[in-house]
């Protein structure tokens, strides 16, 4: 605990407040099945539009791996909450510095993400069987893991992708933080790797990580603008700790 008991309380305090802002727009949203599911029909005519729906394609050709898609199950199942809460953990005890920038973007995105479920509620490609979308989440866990996979669960609220969003606001600042080569290398294939996962599953778009990853560098940006002239000696983004006397 790098700065005490009580900094450790306050930050799992402002996490948990995003999660149970979450659960408030869940109960909004669930009322707009039908819009959602529209908002899902209007991705994919768009996406036709522009010759890029690719998500059956994809989701047929991992399918026809079982070990692959077994192994994005896997992944949509525990990445999403297990890694990134082990990132923040590692960032707050390891690279303390660097926590509190971080924690400024992820409550930014949170905030875009919530706006954009209200604002546009949106169904994910699996519940859409008549493009040919399956959910193989479900056919290998069952319906109660395919629903529950995320500890933020919001049945329409595909847009914009936080999986990709997150993967991202991890990734980088993991890049520019950790020593081991190999490591560093790992953490940029992270947000491709979720961003085929989330695909192959049937949970997005690709439309929907592509405004998850702006999502990402939007909060980025706000961070560095808003954030941390405010507060700089704790809020600006650092690779290392500021000097002493600095």
């Amino acid at each position: 605990m790098p700065r005490g008991p009580f900094d450790l309380a306050r930050q799992w305090l402002l996490f948990g407040g995003a999660y149970y802002l979450y659960r408030l727009v869940r109960g909004l949203v669930d009322g707009h099945a039908n819009v959602a599911y529209q908002h899902a029909r209007d991705i994919v005519d768009v996406e036709r539009d522009i010759h890029l729906f690719i998500e059956t394609d994809v989701q047929k050709w991992t399918i026809s791996h079982t070990w692959l898609i077994h192994f994005a199950d896997w992944m949509y199942v525990n990445s999403h909450f297990l890694v990134t809460t082990a990132f923040l953990v590692w960032l707050y005890i390891a690279r303390n510095h660097a926590y509190y920038f971080v924690r400024n973007m992820f409550l930014v995105a949170m905030l875009f993400a919530l706006v954009g479920y209200v604002v546009f509620p949106t169904a994910p490609p699996r519940f859409l069987p008549e493009w040919g979308f399956q959910d193989p989440v479900a056919d290998f866990f069952g319906n109660g893991v395919s629903q529950t996979a995320s500890v933020l669960y919001n049945p329409y609220a595909a847009m914009p992708s936080m999986h990709v969003a997150f993967a991202l606001m991890i990734a980088i600042p993991a890049f520019q933080l950790v020593r081991h080569r190999l490591i560093r290398v790992a953490w940029l294939f992270y947000p491709l790797l979720v961003t085929f996962v989330v695909i192959s599953t049937g949970n997005h778009f690709w439309l929907d990580g592509a405004v998850g990853a702006v999502v990402a560098g939007c909060s980025a940006l706000i961070a560095i603008a808003a954030f941390a002239p405010l507060k700089p000696e704790a809020w600006a983004w650092r690779t290392a700790p500021a000097e002493a006397g600095a």
